[in-house]
């Protein structure tokens, strides 16, 4: 899969901008703020619905704009198709593919696959477990597009039963729906939270081997990466992978927790509020990883994904997003091996001597707005 064409209109500082690529690697060069990593983010966002950079899409559009256009001709097994996205804040956002509109938008996600990965990304191993749920939910609604339905329904409930539940702290109210609210979230959770596990089951084999691929270029690390899920409310087991199991054992932890969910004025129980420990070898990796062994793991997380979605027959655009600066020469040469195999791979760089020689195939000098070849 690769972007033969990205166009965008009223996107972060582009007023209007059209751009041919090609397949192989590409590398947007420029200074700091010239805009090189909004291009790799649209292409990310029509592949997400989401941005890698900010929660919501307000920041997206352009100051001064009403709405934000994101065009891109995407190829798969040389079939082209035209996938564009309408962003605007406030209201629902629109989508169509080949000028036809999309009844959801959420259909368009998994139709283009990408990897990215960026120095925020750190935040996988040492930021809040919100970082690390967020990475799972991603990986599995581009791998199931259904699953992002799930996710939504669950998201809606849980802040239904929250509105409840402060409510009810603060004065008498008719708990009579909480029961409802407790059957939804609690069937929502577990098909989410059977598929997080099962989706950990596949992806930290591919992790190890991508870990210790990395870790090579500075020295040998055969040490393997792990991954244990810890549910915040600690009687719901997570052994079983039946999504059923894991719903009536949440509404079982739901009816334990409920004197303290009202006197909280929240809900308690949940996968919003899981945890995901990653280790390297027999210690945790957060708070006990070295900034290199965390950046070297941060990077075999998105590597992993990008070898899982390719092992189930997609080669998913890859980009890299002002990570070589990060790096020394051995480390960045490593890398774009290890990438090079890739349909499509997306460079951002500050200067040109960050790209490495085999990811230079095709470059673009970005400055002011302006993109130009190089």
């Amino acid at each position: 899969m690769h972007v033969r064409r990205l166009s965008l209109v009223d996107f972060r500082s582009y007023p209007s901008v059209d751009i041919d690529l090609r397949p192989g690697a590409t590398a947007f060069v420029g200074a700091n703020g010239q805009g090189k990593t909004n291009l790799v983010e649209a292409v990310d966002y029509i592949s997400r619905l989401t941005s890698h950079r900010v929660s919501g899409d307000a920041p997206l559009v352009r100051a001064g704009a009403d709405q934000a256009i994101v065009r891109a001709e995407v190829v798969k097994d040389d079939r082209p198709a035209l996938v564009e996205v309408e962003i605007t804040p406030g209201r629902s956002n629109r989508a169509r593919v080949n000028r036809n509109t999309v009844p959801r938008v959420r259909d368009l996600v998994g139709m283009v696959r990408s990897v990215i990965f960026s120095p925020e990304d750190l935040a996988l191993v040492k930021g809040d477990p919100s970082d690390r749920r967020h990475f799972l939910d991603g990986l599995l609604v581009m791998r199931a597009p259904r699953l992002a339905g799930v996710k939504a329904d669950y998201d809606r409930t849980l802040k239904q039963r929250n509105t409840l539940l402060k409510t009810a702290r603060k004065r008498q109210v008719d708990l009579s729906t909480l029961e409802v609210w407790n059957e939804s979230l609690a069937r929502n959770g577990g098909e989410l939270t059977a598929a997080r596990l099962a989706l950990l089951d596949e992806l930290i084999p591919y992790a190890t081997v991508a870990y210790q691929s990395v870790a090579a270029a500075a020295s040998p690390d055969r040490r393997e990466v792990s991954a244990a899920y810890r549910p915040a409310a600690g009687a719901v087991e997570v052994h079983e992978r039946d999504p059923k199991a894991l719903t009536d054992a949440l509404l079982e932890e739901m009816d334990r927790r409920r004197r303290d969910e009202l006197d909280r004025g929240v809900s308690l129980v949940g996968p919003h509020r899981d945890e995901v420990v990653l280790g390297i070898g027999e210690l945790p990796a957060k708070g006990y990883a070295s900034h290199g062994e965390s950046w070297s793991l941060a990077l075999a997380l998105r590597l992993a994904s990008y070898d899982l979605l390719r092992d189930e027959g997609d080669d998913p655009i890859l980009i890299l997003d002002d990570v070589f600066a990060e790096l020394d020469q051995r480390r960045r040469d490593h890398l774009a091996t290890l990438v090079s195999g890739a349909e499509q791979v997306l460079v951002t760089a500050a200067v040109d001597a960050d790209v490495p020689e085999g990811l230079g195939d095709e470059r673009f000098a970005v400055h002011a707005g302006k993109v130009t070849p190089a």
